[in-house]
């Protein structure tokens, strides 16, 4: 793989995060807007919008790797009968001259993988038990350095931030959705407030619409060309593509589902964990295994 793209996705990933961060500017000034309408007032709207912003995002930063971690239920590593995967992470990391990351275990038997963090000094890489269970040390270590790459080159803090944005976008939906709710109840008693609850429901409407379109438009904001570079980039590491060649096959053909896959997470993990889900092969973020295997082997 040749440094000159690596390093383009690296400034690539860094414009996206600004990007992100304009679209949630956006998000926000909407929302301030439609909830001073309702309240009559919009710059009390506004103000009130900014002000949860503001602590949505400082959270967001210093907290947003801990609280993935903690819906996908994944726990440090601490046991002994881990030391290979540790020792692993630990070693790769050298390998890629980045801070070691944090190894964590997510208790589930699909062998599944993600990293997550703001950047590489503060990254974590997670596997299932399944995954530990069903690989052999060298496809689990193109499993790992998949994910040493994606901290590497910072694709990590573009995922954060865009999964952070989904659940954001699912919340205001939510706030306009009981808004709504409570208009429509309400409007006998509020008929001198002219056509503003008829207005918000036409407005809601269009926003309860147009968000998972929004969400889903984050996630693909994501391009699957970085799993492509992940992925080149691993063997690069491990000198040894067909370890992450036979993981994910493995991956691909393993019929169980994982325990806490969702849409919201989806993105993260080496290899979607939405099986069987009817649109999760013609809206995924992540390429066909079938290609990346043929290309890994292809090296």
């Amino acid at each position: 793989m040749p440094f000159s793209s690596f390093y383009d996705q690296i400034e690539s990933n860094k414009r996206k995060t600004y990007l992100l961060f304009f679209v949630f500017f956006l998000v926000l000034v909407s929302l301030g807007f439609f909830i001073g309408v309702y309240l009559g007032s919009v710059e009390f709207g506004i103000e009130i919008t900014f002000i949860f912003g503001i602590f949505y995002s400082l959270l967001v930063y210093f907290q947003g790797a801990s609280m993935l971690l903690s819906l996908t239920g994944a726990q440090p590593a601490t046991d002994r009968k881990y030391v290979f995967y540790v020792d692993t992470v630990e070693g790769l990391a050298i390998a890629a001259g980045i801070p070691a990351p944090k190894a964590y275990v997510i208790q589930d038997p699909a062998p599944n993988a993600f990293a997550t963090g703001r950047d590489p000094k503060n990254s974590y890489v997670a596997v299932t038990t399944g995954l530990l269970d069903k690989m052999s040390r060298q496809e689990l270590e193109g499993v790992v350095a998949h994910e040493i790459s994606h901290i590497q080159n910072y694709d990590i803090r573009v995922s954060l931030y865009a999964v952070i944005m989904v659940g954001l976008i699912g919340i205001i939906s939510n706030i306009f959705l009981r808004s709504f709710l409570y208009s429509g109840r309400g409007s006998n008693n509020r008929k001198g407030e002219g056509g503003g609850g008829g207005f918000l429901l036409i407005i809601g409407i269009i926003f309860m619409i147009l968000a998972p379109i929004i969400a889903q438009l984050i996630r693909l904001a994501i391009s699957r060309q970085r799993e492509f570079l992940a992925d080149a980039n691993g063997a690069r590491l491990t000198r040894y593509p067909e370890g992450l060649a036979s993981a994910l096959e493995k991956i691909g053909k393993d019929p169980t589902q994982l325990q806490r896959a969702d849409d919201t997470t989806a993105q993260l993990y080496i290899a979607s964990p939405l099986k069987g889900k009817m649109l999760s092969g013609l809206l995924s973020t992540h390429p066909p295994i079938e290609e990346r295997v043929k290309r890994l082997r292809s090296m």
